[in-house]
This record gives C-alpha cells, structure tokens and sequence, in this order.
C-alpha cells in the first residue's frame, strides 16, 4: 500500500533529513526527531548504528562527556546526555 500512495521521493528525502539530523534544540526533542524521523525512512538498522547517528548529532560539549560512559542501550544513552545537558546549563 505504501508503494501505490507514497512517492518514491518521499523516502530519500526522509533519509537525506535523518542522515543530515543534527542538535539544535534539547536532547529530548533532538531523539524524538530522529525517531521519528526512523519511522517515516522505515530503518530499522542495528543498535550500534542507530547510536552512533544520535551521537554524531549531538553537541560537541555533550558529545565528549557522554563518550567517557559505557552504555549498552540507546535508551541509556538517552537518559545519560540528557542529564547531561542538565549539568552543562
């Protein structure tokens, strides 16, 4: 169904927006616009990438803190920038 009414277009265009994702608001909306943005590309590559591309987005200050710490999953990744950012303001 998705074939038949979404253009072909709409895709690229959606993962040329996700690839180029970078942080300019809080780290909350920041992941929701990835996701989002995920959803709308329907990717679903492997944990590893899915992280490194929110890392890549971040800020820089947040981005070298946020290094230093080992986590497993995105979500704690998540929730380690965003205390983060609470401690960098």
């Amino acid at each position: 169904m998705r074939r038949r009414f979404v253009p072909s277009h709409y895709y690229r265009e959606s993962y040329q927006i996700l690839q180029s994702l970078t942080q300019y608001i809080r780290v909350d909306g920041y992941f929701k616009e990835m996701e989002l943005a995920m959803i709308r590309t329907n990717i679903e590559d492997d944990r590893e990438a899915i992280m490194d591309g929110f890392m890549n987005g971040l800020n820089h200050d947040i981005t070298h803190i946020v290094e230093l710490h080992h986590d497993v999953e995105l979500e704690e990744k998540v929730h380690m920038t965003v205390k983060v950012e609470k401690q960098l303001k």
